[in-house]
């Protein structure tokens, strides 16, 4: 026999610690889900106190500010008149109170979520699968847990799993195959990267298929430090079809009516018995996808949003030399910010072209952001001067010049200054520290040269076909990319054509291949040893670059994890 249950899929943009917040959007949530005929809402994984939490987990006072507010949602939901609608919330808890083992972290703490039912927390199922590859240290930070849960909601037997749960064969899922729910609800906090929105939603219908039920699987969005969070909440039928998806990027309640097997199995909670009556269900809603290139803008745009915000700024600071990097980043500013809160500066030396400040200017005119010069040559030839510097020691001067002027600014009139290098630069170390690296978040850290040129053209691209003007100088684009460090200077008389670097970066560092396998795939062997030298001599200098959004399957920072100091070396 099957019945129909309402599910509602809270999609929503916790803060890391921000429990008050975090509890403000559970109850609006709830409220929503309840206005729109609800008998289940799902939150994300660890929606209560934000996610990631890393080394937070392990103090008792966090845990225990966890554990009150989870408690303290329950209480709300009740007072509001909402306890009939079940809730599934993330948060954080912690194994009973016993000695702590030997190899476990301190106090033994659980990615948990709490049902709640009638004004109180009726049960819990604590994560059993976690990560610890990528950015994820779960086995640092929580203990599994070691029981399945299945409660029974108006008749269908919903069982649980939270996020890596369902990317793991066996274990849980087996479990949950076996006690044969009617549905299966799975809180994640899964980051996005590229490409990854296929890879979740053939994952979601091939566990749909192995359990022999429908799967809503509900993500959360937003950034949060280096990594942002993209929705595409899903929900597939027990064949898999996809019955519902979110949009991406935004906080939304994806609200959808699903029918499943009523009473087919032994659930260790009884909610509520009885199936429904039949009534007349909602239209599906099944949200466009992004393409690639629309992601990774979507992505950066809100892990910049939400870094600033965060983090108690409002506005942001950007150098604008005029080439493609930095009108890029102050593109994405804009869209992320406002124009009115983005803030250009020009910082020319006596190596910078006119069509420098040309370009420079016409970005601020296509954007409308604030804009202004400040002339820094007379700084750097004192500087130079005093030193006694030259060559390369000379020509880093101007980069540190104009970091240290930014950061002088920011102090003064209080901007995030947002550094502008790509990956391709910080892999071969074609930055100077305390100069262009400088700054609080680096969002296109994680994006090649070649991404950067593909993402201006696309930008401007969307742009023309609404009416708009385009964001990027066409000569930005266009023209060869220099630092402007010394006369006539070329990316290209340091580095090779970047189609050709990036195809070597991505194998090497993304691919994790080693010198005779990239000589052996056709590239050139001085070329390649050339590269890696490069991409090994400057892991100092990644350590210090400010965090950036993660887009790739392999970002530096967390992702890759290198020894500074290291005799090894790949070439021999």
């Amino acid at each position: 026999m099957e019945s129909q249950l309402r599910v509602a899929l809270a999609q929503v943009n916790p803060t890391v610690g921000d429990f008050a917040g975090n509890m403000e959007i559970i109850s609006q949530s709830v409220a929503q889900a309840a206005l729109a005929g609800a008998h289940l809402l799902v939150f994300p994984e660890m929606v209560v106190t934000g996610y990631p939490v890393e080394d937070l987990a392990l103090r008792a006072s966090f845990r225990a500010a966890s554990q009150q507010c989870i408690e303290e949602v329950a209480r709300r939901a009740g007072i509001a008149g909402f306890g009939e609608l079940v809730l599934v919330v993330g948060y954080l808890d912690e194994r009973s109170k016993e000695n702590n083992r030997l190899g476990e972290p301190i106090g033994s703490p659980q990615n948990c979520v709490a049902v709640i039912h009638g004004g109180k927390v009726v049960a819990k199922y604590a994560k059993q699968h976690l990560p610890n590859y990528g950015v994820f240290d779960e086995f640092r930070n929580f203990v599994p847990g070691e029981n399945s849960l299945v409660i029974r909601v108006h008749g269908i037997d919903v069982g649980l799993a939270i996020c890596e749960d369902i990317w793991q064969d066996g274990g849980i899922l087996r479990v949950l195959a076996q006690r044969k729910p009617g549905l299966v609800v799975v809180p994640n906090g899964s980051p996005f990267e590229r490409r990854k929105d296929d890879a979740r939603l053939a994952l979601v219908q091939r566990r749909a298929r192995e359990i022999g039920a429908p799967l809503a699987y509900v993500n959360m969005t937003g950034g949060q430090d280096d990594l942002v969070f993209d929705g595409d909440t899903i929900v597939v039928s027990a064949n898999g079809e996809p019955l519902a998806r979110s949009a991406q990027f935004v906080t939304e309640l994806l609200v959808v009516d699903i029918t499943a097997k009523s009473q087919s199995a032994i659930p260790d909670l009884v909610l509520q018995n009885d199936p429904l009556e039949s009534y007349p269900g909602l239209p599906a809603k099944v949200a466009p996808r992004l393409d690639d290139l629309a992601e990774i803008w979507h992505a950066i745009v809100l892990g910049i949003r939400d870094y600033v915000d965060k983090n108690k700024f409002s506005t942001a600071l950007v150098a604008l030399s005029g080439g493609i990097d930095s009108a890029i980043v102050a593109s994405l500013a804009v869209d992320a910010l406002g124009a009115a809160n983005v803030y250009g500066i020009g910082l020319p030396s006596k190596y910078s072209s006119d069509h420098s400040l040309i370009d420079a200017q016409a970005l601020a005119n296509n954007t409308g952001l604030n804009y202004r010069v400040l002339e820094i040559e007379s700084i750097v030839e004192d500087y130079v001067k005093a030193l006694k510097l030259s060559g390369v020691a000379q020509e880093n001067v101007q980069a540190r010049v104009r970091g240290t002027t930014l950061m002088g600014i920011s102090n003064q009139e209080g901007h995030m200054v947002l550094a502008t290098g790509n990956k391709s630069e910080l892999a071969v170390g074609y930055s100077t520290l305390y100069g262009d690296a400088v700054g609080g978040f680096a969002p296109i850290k994680d994006i090649y040269k070649t991404d950067v040129w593909a993402l201006a053209r696309w930008r401007n691209a969307q742009a023309k076909s609404k009416g708009e003007t385009a964001p990027i100088p066409e000569n930005s684009i266009s023209k060869d990319p220099s630092a402007e460090l010394r006369p006539d200077q070329k990316d290209s008389d340091s580095l090779p054509d970047y189609q050709i670097l990036d195809e070597i970066l991505l194998r090497y560092i993304e691919g994790d291949q080693g010198a005779q396998e990239l000589i052996s795939s056709g590239r050139n062997e001085a070329l390649v040893m050339e590269v890696i030298a490069m991409v090994d001599r400057a892991e100092y200098k990644r350590r210090q670059y400010p965090p950036g959004v993660k887009v790739s399957q392999r970002a530096f920072g967390k992702d890759r994890r290198l020894p500074i100091t290291s005799r090894w070396d790949e070439r021999s």
